[in-house]
């Protein structure tokens, strides 16, 4: 470890890290460096959005199926992975919304989970850490959640005094959160393929964006190229086939058009303690062994 620069992503379930970064960290794998994913919940409560998967077997046993999933993702991705194990909260719906299931994580006191992920953060040592910004990516409990746990476990990571039998105190030298979709994003994919004479996917949802909503590109600090990646990215969404339906609008771009129109990843520097120059194309920009 002491020649490698090492990357962790912190996120909500599984299938979150193959949306969600998966070719940067594939990149970041083939230049030689370390990457690891740590998984705050076990992906009980996730709706099937793949028709074919839609079973009563794969029900019945969703945690070991998700799994599963993850451990498959992994290995395509050739991440190291890590479970926190705390059980999945669940999107509520309805109006008015349902409450939370009980011991779910976004529940969970964050005094009795930030520890897990803190004896995580010590024992990888990561230069650089990715997570959710304020609002989760999106406004799920447990995305919000991940925020919260990441940014107080990076805080008490650091200090020799915190649980010391969590490990050696280590601090993190650069704090990320993903972007993923924005406006920009979609629209120049859109346009591209109207161009061409295809029938966009994203046609009904541009229509429903609203004017008034911020785009997260205008907070984008870093965009890492990593189009030669895209093809190992869709491989491991396909493997959370309960979530990722392969005939779904996420595969709805060509690959060579997506590699020619928009080849990176977009994330925002939000913590750092070296010296780079914004804006950025490499999440270790700055960073030394």
């Amino acid at each position: 470890m002491a020649d490698k620069l090492r990357l962790m992503a912190v996120h909500a379930h599984p299938d979150d890290e193959s949306s969600k970064g998966a070719a940067s960290m594939a990149r970041y794998i083939a230049e030689g460096h370390d990457v690891m994913v740590v998984t705050c919940t076990d992906g009980g409560a996730g709706s099937i959005l793949n028709p074919a998967m839609d079973r009563p077997d794969v029900l019945e046993n969703i945690i070991e199926v998700r799994r599963e999933e993850m451990a498959r993702a992994a290995k395509i991705l050739r991440i190291q992975h890590r479970w926190l194990g705390f059980k999945d909260s669940g999107l509520p719906e309805g109006d008015p919304l349902p409450p939370l299931p009980d011991g779910c994580f976004a529940l969970v006191p964050l005094e009795e989970s930030v520890p897990s992920l803190v004896e995580a953060i010590r024992d990888f040592r990561p230069h650089v850490v990715v997570t959710y910004d304020e609002n989760g990516g999106y406004p799920h409990p447990d995305h919000i959640r991940t925020h919260e746990i990441s940014m107080a476990a990076l805080d008490v990571a650091a200090d020799p005094a915190y649980q010391p039998e969590l490990g050696e105190a280590w601090e993190t030298r650069k704090v990320y959160y993903g972007h993923g979709f924005s406006r920009a994003k979609i629209l120049a994919f859109h346009e591209a393929m109207e161009a061409r004479g295809m029938e966009s996917p994203y046609t009904e949802w541009l229509a429903n964006w609203s004017t008034d909503r911020p785009d997260v590109m205008d907070r984008v600090t870093t965009q890492v190229e990593c189009a030669d990646y895209f093809d190992v990215r869709d491989e491991a969404l396909k493997a959370h086939a309960t979530q990722i339906d392969p005939t779904s609008r996420w595969f709805g771009i060509p690959m060579e058009l997506q590699r020619e129109i928009w080849p990176t990843e977009e994330y925002e520097l939000v913590r750092s303690l070296v010296d780079s120059t914004l804006p950025e194309n490499d999440l270790f920009a700055g960073v030394k062994v």
